[in-house]
Formats: structure tokens, C-alpha cells, sequence
């Protein structure tokens, strides 16, 4: 495991830090290891936003649509 040193960090902070860690029940480094662990979050939740849009709506099914046929061909693009 990687261990960090945070350096200049400013004592309200640090106190603030101490009475989070005491209200969770645990040290100061397991507190401040739970807020980064929160802070970057998993892999998982690095989706983008179609595959989180996908997995909301996937339990109300899909909609299968009718694409038309292309008939014409695509118009002439005059440039001047």
C-alpha cells in the first residue's frame, strides 16, 4: 500500500478532521483514508453519461423503432 504525507495543513482543518474521525468512530488517517476513498470513488462509477442513462431506464424495456429506408440520394452541397 502507498502511504502520503499532507503537508501545511491548516489547524481548523485538522480539528474539524479529529471530530469527524471521533463522531465515526475511528483515527484521523482511517478518517481521512474513508474521505479520499469516497472522494475518488471505484471504477465503476466512472461511467459515461449513456451507460448510466442505460442502466437507469434498462428495467422499463426498450423501444424498437421503424428507421425509414433512404430513397434519395443526398443533395449537392454548393459552396459559393
Amino acid at each position: 500500500m502507498a502511504a502520503i504525507t499532507v503537508r501545511n495543513l491548516d489547524d481548523k482543518v485538522k480539528h474539524r478532521l479529529r471530530v469527524r474521525a471521533a463522531r465515526h468512530g475511528r483515527s484521523m488517517e482511517a478518517e481521512a483514508r474513508a474521505i479520499i476513498v469516497e472522494a475518488v470513488g471505484t471504477e465503476e462509477e466512472e461511467q459515461n453519461l449513456l451507460q448510466r442513462l442505460h442502466e437507469r431506464f434498462a428495467e422499463l424495456g426498450g423501444v424498437d423503432l421503424d428507421i425509414p429506408p433512404r430513397n434519395s440520394k443526398p443533395r449537392v452541397v454548393d459552396f459559393d
